[in-house]
């Protein structure tokens, strides 16, 4: 009896083991026994995430307003009414252009600027967002805004008359190192934020002569009275294309795809750059959701051919950049118009 006993105690304790040997193998190989480990994410569960929140916000449900912060009729008011076209398409509300002007476009965007943060009130701003800050004609900084996305950018270009003995680049600057201070420039406005930084780089000295806009600066280039003058495409496109007019050089890095065969200043190694610029923004506590609706939608314009119709026409280049990048661009050009308004402020 005890042997059989003992035989029982022994196979009981057997049975007992296995047992255990299986719990712990199912353990080994389940994901429910483990809780002390938890599932990496995906690496795009951030951006679902996000794109789920924006699509439970109700927005838009009623118009928007575009803030152009300069009169009717201009360009940058152009482009703002056919943005507003296609966002509204996109959207599925009514996009409405509300003109603010005044001090140079401060006016507009501090409107803008200070609107309620809601969505419901985008300003359509320009480089001005920088240069009248940093001039201190602008109760406000350019990093006060939050930035949605940029949908415009030209180079700017340089002309001469079609009759002037200037064939080239090459030969202009050979003209202003020869004889310094001689030649004149026809400014669209002053400080010139073209002019300033061509001169430092060339290391040349000209005559600059301001007037009120481009129109009148380039009506004195083709009555001989002028040399030569710095303007954004869509300014100068109809001269060109007459004849009227010769591009010599545009102020990037790439050359301009409305002027493929016009040498940039890199290319003739003057580091000078500058541009027109145009962009979305919106006040700064505006709900980052929103944001992003807003930066997606912006995007699907870009790619509206009724808009790329419409900037091609008027010579103006198709640009975008999502918010984060427009945000990179305005502290750029904040760092590139900082010295050339020290300049400028030296040369008054």
């Amino acid at each position: 009896m005890k042997r059989l006993g003992l035989s029982i105690t022994i196979l009981l304790l057997v049975i007992a083991v296995a047992i255990a040997g299986c719990g712990r193998s199912s353990n080994n190989g389940g994901s429910a026994s483990t809780p002390t480990q938890s599932a990496a994410p995906s690496p795009n569960a951030s951006a679902s995430t996000s794109q789920e929140t924006a699509k439970a916000v109700n927005y838009p449900t009623k118009p928007i307003e575009i803030v152009v912060p300069f009169a009717a009729g201009g360009g940058t008011d152009a482009v703002a009414r056919t943005l507003a076209e296609s966002l509204k398409n996109v959207l599925g509300q009514d996009v409405v252009v509300v003109n603010k002007t005044g001090g140079g476009g401060a006016v507009g965007m501090n409107e803008g600027l200070n609107a309620k943060a809601d969505g419901y009130t985008l300003t359509l701003v320009t480089r001005e967002v920088v240069s009248l800050p940093l001039m201190g004609l602008a109760p406000f900084q350019a990093s006060d805004f939050k930035y949605v996305a940029q949908v415009n950018e030209d180079p700017i270009v340089m002309v001469v008359s079609s009759k002037s003995k200037y064939n080239s680049l090459d030969d202009l600057l050979a003209e202003l190192k020869a004889n310094p201070g001689k030649l004149t420039f026809a400014a669209a406005a002053v400080p010139n934020f073209h002019s300033i930084p061509f001169a430092e780089a060339a290391g040349v000295e000209f005559n600059t002569v301001p007037f009120q806009g481009a129109a009148p600066a380039i009506v004195e280039i083709l009555g001989g009275r002028a040399d030569f003058g710095l303007y954004s495409p869509g300014e100068v496109k109809q001269y060109v294309e007459s004849g009227e007019l010769r591009a010599i050089a545009v102020m990037s890095e790439e050359r301009y795809s409305g002027l493929p065969d016009v040498p940039t200043l890199t290319e003739k190694g003057i580091n000078a750059l500058s541009m027109t610029y145009r962009g979305v923004a919106v006040p700064p506590d505006t709900p980052d959701e929103i944001v992003q609706i807003l930066e997606e939608a912006v995007a699907k314009v870009m790619e509206d051919p009724q808009f790329i119709e419409f900037m091609n026409k008027s010579f103006l280049g198709v640009k975008y950049r999502n918010s984060a990048d427009f945000t990179q661009l305005i502290e750029k050009d904040t760092d590139i118009l900082k010295p050339v308004i020290e300049i400028a402020k030296q040369q008054q």
